[in-house]
């Protein structure tokens, strides 16, 4: 069916295709350095100096401090934002909390990673995300009492300074009519957004979803105190099911997946990156020691609904990204939680890899769940297993010899089995609500042939610097891509962005002749052109001299 090797008694009704996916992550401004990073096993949490903390704010008292940790998780460009891209004012721009700003970003990223164009999608577009604390108002807003006074507090909370305020803001910039809801349940947020994007796809409320989260920590790049029992890293890295297991490190990060119905995504003929088969949702209620605690039973019950509802068995899972912070209690109640929804349908050993993002990048809070969904999608994408980082000895309180697990630490090709490749992927929240969501390979799709024609490559942004930097990164994207199909980076070109009025325009056989024009622009080869209406239509002018002809328009 289309361009996909599928059957139309293959397409279940309920399968969700990831179409598009965009994120700002901790060593990562982008999902391509985000892979990369986790392919090749980067730590990006850092250590910086004291000269670095001490210009970050960090008082000398607690760079001596023997508790203070010297790690953090940061993004980089936390403060660069275009306000006239998005339409604020400066003195807006000014009071708009980060988060709010960085989401907003990638949200645009993630719908041109889709192709998709709000204004000519024919269909609802909805938006489901959820952000972290908002650490802005008080430490930069509050503190300003000028500013206070002079725009008030009303105004200022609800020109972008809380959290009810950030999917609405992108439905309305962005001019996107579906469904526009604030997802919040801690550091489950995204994975819930997920869920619910999910069924408001299938329940036709949408024909389009944006799902994910953002939290982004203040002040920024900054460490933070150990205290025994709590749940920060007492040396600055997280280990995943490891017999050092101490805790784990919070940072920052923005992460947008772009949703659509698997039939509707082959119809339109949309690169699918993996299938979200199923989802689910619950809390713990009170079957724990605490409000704090994670419980097995809920964590459990929540695999199984959502092996049920994607119609599949554990025996199908090959491998699950866990919640994972590292933590030497909250590892062995996650393992002990997987292996009992495992063993409902199968009493297996060894066969299931684990690993955990955090390890990686930390703990993204808000964002975290949203990061380990792209991470699988990546992993699926490119038939690869990811290590997760450190672990050497297993934590002693998780027997893995008695479970279906084993801890993926190296990077390993992802075998096939009998069917496609499958994963789970878990996102616990404090206050015990639990989402779980299955992933499969998405179909294979099909060579498409290569023209020996040239194709016509259009790019466009809002001014010359930015159009200049849009095709840096295309001609460094085609420059370690050579066997990218030029047609299709044409056609994405053409129909998948909007066509603002700085433009560049250039004609090539091969993604390697159109990236070295496409940075140094060649004159003879590359034509830029400022055009007077983003909008402007063709306007053919004849002379007349009486020299028309039938067709001579063509």
């Amino acid at each position: 069916m289309g361009a996909y090797d599928v059957d139309d008694d293959q397409l279940q009704s309920t399968d969700i295709a990831i179409v598009g996916m965009a994120a700002r992550f901790p060593g990562a401004p982008d999902v391509f350095r985000f892979w990369a990073n986790l392919r090749d096993g980067v730590e990006s949490i850092q250590f910086p100096s004291a000269e670095a903390l001490r210009r970050a704010g960090v008082p000398d008292a607690h760079l001596t401090d023997p508790r203070y940790v010297r790690a953090t998780a940061p993004i980089d460009g936390l403060s660069l934002f275009d306000p006239k891209f998005f339409g604020f004012s400066p003195r807006e721009a000014s009071v708009l909390d980060p988060q709010h700003r960085h989401f907003l970003e990638v949200c645009w990223e993630a719908l041109e990673s889709a192709g998709i164009l709000p204004e000519a999608a024919a269909i609802p577009i909805g938006v489901f995300a959820g952000s972290g604390m908002n650490a802005y108002l008080p430490y930069h807003l509050f503190t300003n009492p000028d500013l206070m006074q002079s725009m008030g507090l009303f105004l200022v909370r609800h020109t972008g300074n809380d959290k009810d305020f950030l999917a609405t803001r992108v439905s309305y910039c962005l001019d996107l009519k579906g469904p526009s809801i604030n997802v919040q349940t801690a550091c489950s947020t995204s994975l819930v957004a997920v869920h619910m994007a999910c069924q408001s796809l299938l329940s036709g409320e949408c024909g389009v979803a944006l799902a994910g989260g953002v939290t982004l920590e203040l002040p920024h790049g900054r460490g933070y105190f150990y205290e025994e029992g709590e749940i920060l890293s007492p040396d600055g890295h997280c280990r995943p099911f490891e017999e050092r297991s101490k805790g784990t490190v919070f940072g920052s990060g923005a992460g947008v997946v772009v949703l659509k119905r698997l039939a509707d995504a082959i119809a339109d003929g949309d690169y699918i990156h993996a299938l979200i088969k199923g989802t689910s949702v619950n809390n713990d209620g009170s079957r724990k020691i605490g409000y704090l605690a994670p419980s097995v039973d809920g964590q459990a019950e929540c695999v199984v609904e959502a092996l049920q509802v994607a119609g599949l068995t554990a025996r199908d899972i090959s491998y699950v990204e866990c919640h994972g912070t590292g933590t030497p209690v909250g590892d062995p109640i996650e393992l002990t939680a997987l292996t009992r929804a495992f063993s409902r349908t199968n009493d297996d050993r060894g066969y299931c890899g684990v690993g955990s993002v955090k390890s990686n990048i930390g703990h993204l809070d808000t964002a975290a769940g949203v990061a380990s969904l792209i991470k699988v999608a990546q992993m699926l994408e490119h038939e690869q297993l990811a290590p997760t980082l450190h672990f050497e000895r297993p934590n002693p309180q998780i027997d893995f010899a008695a479970s279906p697990f084993y801890v993926v630490h190296e990077r390993a090709p992802w075998p096939k089995g009998t069917g496609p490749r499958r994963a789970g992927v878990s996102s616990l929240g404090v206050g015990g609500t639990n989402a779980h969501a299955i992933l499969e390979e998405a179909p294979r799709r099909r060579s498409p042939a290569a023209s020996d024609k040239p194709q016509l490559l259009l790019l466009a942004a809002r001014s010359q610097g930015s159009l200049d930097e849009y095709a840096a990164r295309l001609s460094a994207h085609l420059a370690e891509h050579p066997d990218l199909v030029l047609s299709e980076v044409s056609s994405t070109l053409l129909r998948g962005r909007r066509r603002f009025a700085h433009r560049r325009v250039l004609a090539a056989q091969s993604p390697s002749e159109a990236a070295a024009p496409l940075a140094r622009p060649d004159t003879a080869r590359v034509l830029d052109v400022h055009a007077a209406g983003e909008d402007a239509s063709v306007v053919f002018v004849f002379p007349g001299g009486g020299g028309q002809y039938p067709h001579n328009a063509r």
